[in-house]
């Protein structure tokens, strides 16, 4: 009977021990829409880093007997205007995009963690001064800031940094310093609902310190949410570089990420649609995909929702 009634102990250790890890990329495979993304944006990426190692064209090399031509095995995204292969363009172009994205996106996620659990672990006047200027920036708007911005400043970094580095630091810095706020005020909500939590309470009465509580208690329990949102912000930020350069206040016109290529063929449409076609198509698979992604992810870290 004994028997019957308890697991051997051979059973036990067979089982598979928990693994939170494990349990959110059970969850995530689920999401379909999330893995296709995920595997698009790993494809952008790859081709991206890669690119110039298996094509081998200059961005830069310029022949006026193919111009305009359409895709081809020669070009298979056609050239532009001044002859120059547009794949080749759009591989070196994709780094720098993707990379605006990825900084800009710490840079909001730093700051926004920051302000938010400063303002969730206090009371009283920070946390209503904290909101207050996260109000403000809110109601800022942020196309007009972002083009006074870089209006002012563009050419004193680019003089101290040089025009790629000056132009990239000056994009990063603020396109991730008006973006921090929606990350404050979620990590803040996170964590007026986790400071009141039993094993918080527990952690405090044992003797542990407001940095202790946050960094090992409440942090690992909030950061999900923030994830999430940093996927979001990401998508956001490649828009945000993408209508800088199509605008042409972003990098130099000689630096071809996929807002200025797309602004370059804005006066070819009618003849050269393809040129606006690729670069485009690119930044449309690259956010969507990170939407899927963001999706998949809040899902995979959502405890709650049972899948």
């Amino acid at each position: 009977m004994a028997g019957s009634t308890h697991a051997s102990p051979s059973a036990e250790a067979a089982a598979p021990a928990f693994s939170p890890g494990r349990d959110a990329w059970r969850r995530f495979r689920k999401h379909k829409l999330a893995v296709a993304g995920l595997v698009v944006l790993c494809l952008l990426v790859l081709g991206v880093v890669l690119g110039p190692f298996l094509w081998r064209v200059a961005i830069n090399d310029i022949d006026f007997s193919a111009q305009l031509k359409p895709p081809s095995p020669a070009h298979p995204f056609g050239t532009d205007d001044l002859g120059q292969d547009i794949l080749a363009r759009l591989i070196y172009g994709g780094r720098i995009s993707l990379a605006v994205g990825l900084a800009a996106m710490m840079v909001a996620s730093f700051v926004g963690i920051l302000v938010g659990a400063t303002a969730g672990m206090s009371r009283g006047r920070i946390d209503a001064f904290l909101m207050w200027l996260a109000d403000l920036f809110l109601s800022l708007p942020q196309l007009p800031l972002l083009l006074l911005i870089i209006y002012l400043f563009r050419d004193s970094l680019k003089s101290v940094l040089g025009p790629e580095g000056g132009v990239f630091i000056m994009v990063v810095a603020v396109i991730g310093g008006l973006r921090w706020m929606p990350v404050a005020r979620l990590v803040r909500a996170q964590f007026l609902g986790l400071r009141e939590k039993e094993f918080v309470e527990a952690a405090r009465a044992l003797g542990a310190s407001r940095i202790r509580l946050v960094i090992r208690h409440i942090m690992p329990n909030a950061i999900g949410p923030v994830i999430v949102a940093g996927t979001i912000d990401v998508a956001n930020a490649i828009i945000a570089e993408s209508t800088l350069s199509f605008l042409g206040l972003g990098f130099p016109p000689d630096i071809p990420t996929w807002g200025r290529v797309l602004f370059d063929a804005k006066d070819y449409l009618d003849v050269a649609a393809y040129w606006a076609l690729f670069p485009g198509s690119l930044i449309f698979l690259a956010v969507l995909s990170i939407n899927f992604v963001g999706d998949g992810l809040r899902d995979a870290l959502d405890p709650r929702r049972v899948l």
